[in-house]
């Protein structure tokens, strides 16, 4: 979300060793959602793309413009706000959104609703803060489940397609807060799928809390809609779901990984069957040439941009 934040995680890339969800459009509305009319797509075979944004930097609408020579079908599948945090008051966890993703919440109509009318979905992604709160760390079922239903509620309330969870900078134990447990994830996760059962639940594989996806002889793991491997520039088959069309063991940085590693993980991903390649770090420049060394090698074609 910070340009600090970006050099974080370019450098955890370099450190590091080494799908079709049936969620269904917005079905609630608030003050800013609206209800869209049907309409087809342009159809692509192969994995889904995912487009992680930074939103304190760029907008949403770039996800929607890049699509394939081949057909005119979209190339991101999935874009994702990122991001949401998960802060604490001193007594319990609660949702926060710094200015940039409330910028972007209050303006739905113009940065989510022209991407969901392209087919793609959108989520919000909830990161830590600093402050001690995280997802693994809840200090009841009953807490676990009242973030549940922040979450629940700001997917309903700004019409969005889900959340996903990234479990970093946390930093457990900040202001009192407790360590890691084994039952918080699971609580958590369990409940929000009970709240939003035809909206999608991702997981970005890191932290405490994807360490964590199994409690009392229960897991987690196919909860997820989808998972995916949070090393940019790197091949790691993530935890989550057993079904290998909801995985992406690969992670691209935009302009920052190299264009040959991007095609390289591209072709792998299809050669090895995986459902699902991942990208941070959408901006708002111009970079189809880029994007076409993996979409050449996803979906047999060049990408286009259309601003």
């Amino acid at each position: 979300m910070s340009q600090e934040l970006m050099r974080r995680r370019t450098l955890l890339s370099l450190l590091a060793a080494g799908t079709a969800a049936a969620a269904t459009g917005v079905t609630s509305a608030g003050p800013a959602a609206a209800a869209r009319p049907a309409c087809r797509h342009a159809a692509k075979s192969g994995p889904i793309s995912v487009a992680y944004v930074e939103v304190n930097n760029n907008s949403m609408v770039n996800v929607g413009k890049y699509t394939l020579a081949n057909g005119g079908a979209q190339v991101f599948d999935i874009g994702v706000i990122f991001a949401a945090n998960i802060n604490y008051d001193g007594t319990k966890a609660y949702l926060s959104f710094n200015e940039n993703v409330q910028r972007v919440l209050d303006n739905v109509a113009t940065e989510v609703r022209p991407l969901q009318a392209k087919g793609i979905k959108v989520l919000l992604s909830v990161l830590g803060n600093h402050q001690g709160a995280g997802f693994a760390n809840f200090p009841s079922q009953q807490a676990a489940e009242a973030f549940a239903q922040e979450l629940a509620d700001a997917v309903t309330q700004y019409g969005l397609d889900g959340i996903d969870f990234d479990d970093e900078y946390a930093e457990y134990g900040n202001n009192g807060t407790g360590q890691p447990n084994d039952s918080s994830f699971f609580y958590l996760v369990s409940a929000l799928r009970q709240k939003l059962p035809t909206k999608l639940i991702t997981l970005y594989d890191i932290g405490p809390s994807a360490e964590r996806l199994a409690y009392n002889g229960q897991s987690i793991a196919n909860t997820f809609d989808y998972a995916w491997n949070p090393y940019y520039g790197t091949w790691s088959v993530p935890r989550g779901p057993s079904d290998k069309s909801k995985l992406s063991p690969a992670a691209i940085q935009i302009n920052a990984t190299s264009t040959s590693t991007a095609a390289s993980l591209a072709t792998r991903t299809v050669n090895e069957g995986y459902g699902v390649f991942l990208t941070y770090d959408l901006g708002g420049t111009d970079s189809h040439t880029y994007i076409s060394s993996f979409t050449n090698k996803l979906y047999n074609s060049a990408a286009v941009y259309k601003p």
